[in-house]
């Protein structure tokens, strides 16, 4: 539905529960329209997109009854909400989520609320303002205000809340040593973005039933907590972005009930653990941007073949890729860039299905639904067209990206590449491969992203290159590529030279080499034009001087000719003559008998 709310519906005096959900409403929600709901307990106005709506009521406006919940996600409110929602001394769960809140919030509002509140979601407004030290909710169970602009020290609350969100605000100070003792019951602990320092305290390990723990972003500094196989059902480990160093513990083993690993932009060191091959569940491993040593592992794709993210890039490994790399059906992103990595490109990567046809692996199973949809909305950096780029949890599973640049791999780019179809980002630059460009390059038809420069490839570029259609960057440059460069299609829009430079055999556009066999040079066109301006402007003098020539000899050669005519024409002009003088002589006498007067 869509449109405003009338105001009739301030008559249903029985009305309980009042569900606007999922409509695009439009216009002012105000308290004419909830003057007789006396009854009313439950309030919700839900959408996935932005409304119109605005809730808009008076601070002093006491309503006829006592909320329990209040459900507020994608609608505006008022200014004076805030200052109202004080007034419902009986809520039990309150979001207000996205709903344009700029203001400063008091330490004192956080009293003032109802104190039998269980859960407290003001996520996703741009809230300012000092968090309480203390909270007065001895029955809550979440709270969530991350995304806002709350700053300060991390408040040391003690709590029984199983839900603590935290994450992308101003916060600064150190996680508690105690947080075990203060908060017992956590279930999700999220900190991530903020300005936070010190170390990872060990006895967070001793949170047994946590499940998730996001403190990326942040100045965290020291080694990861040896005990966390003390946690028993974590799912996800989220601590990117930090500057922890030291290696991965492994002495008392890692959680197998991880799914989600994210230990990139770090300082680890030492080799990545053997004890991962554990977790049979992971889908999600990220610990690029490390300092880690020794070969690929092995189990990676044995093991563990339930990954979907596979991210090692910009380490210190070597060896080759393995075999079993292309038992993982479901990965869809995989970078190795920025290693030492030799050997050459496995031919049978055309078995990851998630590459080739999506669509035959069916949905996610119902838990990772859950834990992306409810739980942790997990961030992903992906290296693109020379640019880090940040997917949310709605775009990353379009993303399908395979990135094995900066190593020393070798021998030619096999032509199964060219099944992997759903592939949007190759980048194989920067290594040692040669031979040619797979013919059928041009199957990759949802490719944006192709990077191919800076290796000893030759022959000729495929035609089938001009088939892709949505290929918004190109390099090819510093190979040994010959021949004229194709046309058509997408690739007339790809004209920056640098594409192709560093190929001394290549030719045509846009490279002002010509091809050998063209009749004209490149510009040749240009010149075609400024010939055909010449010929113009010639042939128009040309018909002007003729005009001329024929005009006067059709009048002046009749004359002189034809004797009769010539007496008639001067007598023609004695005749003009005599009438004009007459005409100026009669004029001028008549001025002067005027001026007489």
């Amino acid at each position: 539905m869509n449109g405003s709310i009338p105001e009739s519906l301030g008559q249903l005096s029985e009305l309980v529960d009042l569900y606007l959900t999922a409509n695009s409403w439009a216009g002012m929600l105000t308290e004419s329209h909830m003057l007789n709901l006396t009854r009313l307990k439950y309030v919700s106005i839900y959408s996935e997109e932005p409304m119109s709506l605005i809730f808009n009521v008076s601070s002093e406006w006491v309503p006829p009854f006592k909320l329990h919940t209040i459900l507020i996600n994608n609608c505006r409110v008022g200014p004076a909400f805030s200052v109202w929602l004080q007034s419902q001394t009986e809520l039990i769960d309150v979001t207000i989520s996205r709903a344009g809140f700029s203001d400063s919030i008091p330490e004192e509002w956080f009293m003032k609320i109802s104190s039998q509140v269980k859960s407290l979601d003001l996520s996703y407004n741009q809230f300012k303002g000092r968090l309480p030290f203390q909270l007065k909710f001895p029955e809550l169970k979440s709270i969530n205000l991350g995304h806002n602009q709350f700053d300060g020290l991390l408040p040391l609350w003690s709590t029984n809340a199983t839900v603590i969100d935290l994450e992308s605000n101003l916060l600064s100070g150190k996680i508690p040593s105690n947080i075990d003792e203060l908060m017992p019951n956590l279930r999700q602990l999220c900190l991530s973005e903020n300005h936070l320092t010190g170390i990872i305290p060990p006895s967070i390990c001793k949170i047994h039933h946590l499940m998730v723990l996001s403190l990326r972003r942040n100045r965290l500094y020291g080694e990861f907590p040896h005990e966390w196989s003390l946690w028993s059902i974590i799912t996800v480990v989220d601590v990117a972005y930090n500057n922890l160093s030291g290696n991965v513990p492994t002495s008392v083993g890692i959680p197998r009930s991880l799914q989600v690993l994210k230990m990139n932009d770090n300082k680890f060191t030492g080799e990545i653990p053997f004890s991962l091959n554990n977790c049979s569940t992971l889908r999600r491993l990220d610990l690029g941007g490390n300092k880690f040593t020794g070969n690929l592992p092995l189990w990676i794709g044995s093991n563990v073949s339930t990954l979907q993210l596979l991210q090692l890039g910009s380490n210190l490994l070597s060896g080759q890729i393995p075999q079993q790399f292309c038992s993982l059906i479901y990965l869809h992103i995989l970078d190795l860039g920025h290693n030492n990595i030799s050997g050459s490109i496995p031919k049978c990567l055309n078995n990851m299905t998630s590459l080739v046809d999506s669509a035959s692996l069916g949905g996610n199973d119902s838990s990772e639904w859950y834990l992306y949809r409810y739980i942790y909305d997990a961030q992903t950096t992906v290296t693109s067209k020379g640019r880090e780029l940040d997917y949310g949890r709605s775009q990353m599973q379009y993303v399908k990206s395979v990135d094995l640049s900066s190593n020393n791999l070798q021998g030619e780019i096999p032509e199964e590449v060219s099944s992997l179809i759903e592939l949007g980002t190759l980048n194989l630059s920067m290594n040692q491969l040669s031979g040619k460009i797979p013919s059928k390059i041009g199957s990759l038809r949802l490719l944006e992203n192709l990077d191919l420069s800076l290796n000893h490839l030759s022959g000729h570029i495929p035609q089938s290159l001009s088939s892709l259609t949505f290929l918004s960057h190109l390099n090819l440059s510093y190979n040994n590529l010959t021949g004229r460069i194709p046309t058509g299609n997408q690739l007339q829009t790809l004209v920056d030279k640098s594409i192709y430079e560093g190929n001394p055999s290549l030719c045509g556009a846009p490279l002002s080499t010509s091809c050998p066999g063209d009749e004209t040079p490149t510009r040749q066109p240009l010149h075609v034009e400024d010939n055909t301006d010449k010929e113009e402007r010639l042939w128009l003098y040309v018909s002007v001087i003729l005009s001329f020539v024929v005009g006067f000899w059709g009048v002046c050669g009749t004359l002189i000719i034809k004797k009769s005519w010539r007496y008639a024409y001067f007598r023609f002009f004695d005749n003009i003559k005599d009438k004009a003088a007459l005409a100026i002589a009669l004029k001028a006498a008549r001025w002067r008998r005027r001026w007489e007067k």
